[in-house]
């Protein structure tokens, strides 16, 4: 049986919509957590796609496990085996690659549904879904020698690739479950994050989850085959 390996960074985290599609295609799932003392594995020749999703803390934080992924993103890339990566997954890939990781000037984060805009390259891409659920407050210079693929009104780099990678600064994870869950655990833990200048009402949101949550999954469906396992 096929593999695959999330690298998710809290113990409440879960995969989500992207573990439940491997596992419909019959993948079997392997989690590591590195802030939780999980090494991050050497040997990554066995497995078909590597996902590394988002944290609840910055990627300027000095916290050990951060450059420990940083520096294990060299592996990565070299094993061309492919990857993803997911708002902290994709701040960690810019980083590696050279670019700042910082809020923007406005001081407004994303939290809820934004459009948004695809390049020339990356059109077909996006071509049936350009709104999706975000949750984050800092974003991500385009590093040199990737190619863009989505800009952003308050964050002008949404997605880019370098190589096989994938890099998304939003969550096409989060499904009505996993939505309902972040809410539920933010509310016990940090309540205010919900109301910071750029969040989304929670009415609004649910809304818009409606609207918009079978057609970001199709999307994803047609993003992990033609896309991301493609590159292996």
């Amino acid at each position: 049986m096929q593999k695959v390996l999330f690298i998710l960074h809290q113990k409440t985290s879960v995969p989500g919509d992207i573990g439940n599609k491997f596992v419909d295609r019959n993948y079997h799932i392997e989690i590591c957590r590195p802030p939780l003392g999980d090494d991050l594995p050497t040997n990554l020749i066995n497995y078909s796609a590597i996902v590394v999703f988002g944290a609840p803390g910055s990627i300027n934080d000095d916290d050990e496990f951060i450059q420990k992924e940083i520096n294990w993103l060299k592996k990565v890339i070299e094993s061309k085996v492919p990857f993803l990566g997911i708002c902290f997954g994709a701040q960690l890939l810019a980083k590696y690659l050279g670019s700042e990781v910082k809020t923007n000037s406005r001081g407004i984060s994303e939290i809820g549904f934004y459009k948004i805009k695809p390049t020339e390259i990356g059109k077909e891409l996006f071509k049936l879904q350009d709104t999706f659920y975000q949750f984050h407050s800092e974003g991500f210079e385009l590093p040199t020698g990737c190619e863009l693929l989505a800009r952003g009104d308050l964050f002008n780099n949404q997605a880019f690739r370098y190589k096989n990678c994938y890099a998304l600064q939003f969550h096409p994870e989060v499904n009505f479950i996993v939505h309902l869950r972040w809410i539920f655990l933010i509310l016990l833990k940090n309540p205010r994050k919900l109301f910071v200048s750029g969040a989304q009402n929670l009415f609004i949101q649910f809304f818009l989850r409606f609207k918009y949550n079978k057609s970001i999954s199709n999307w994803l469906d047609n993003f992990i085959d033609q896309y991301l396992l493609k590159e292996s």
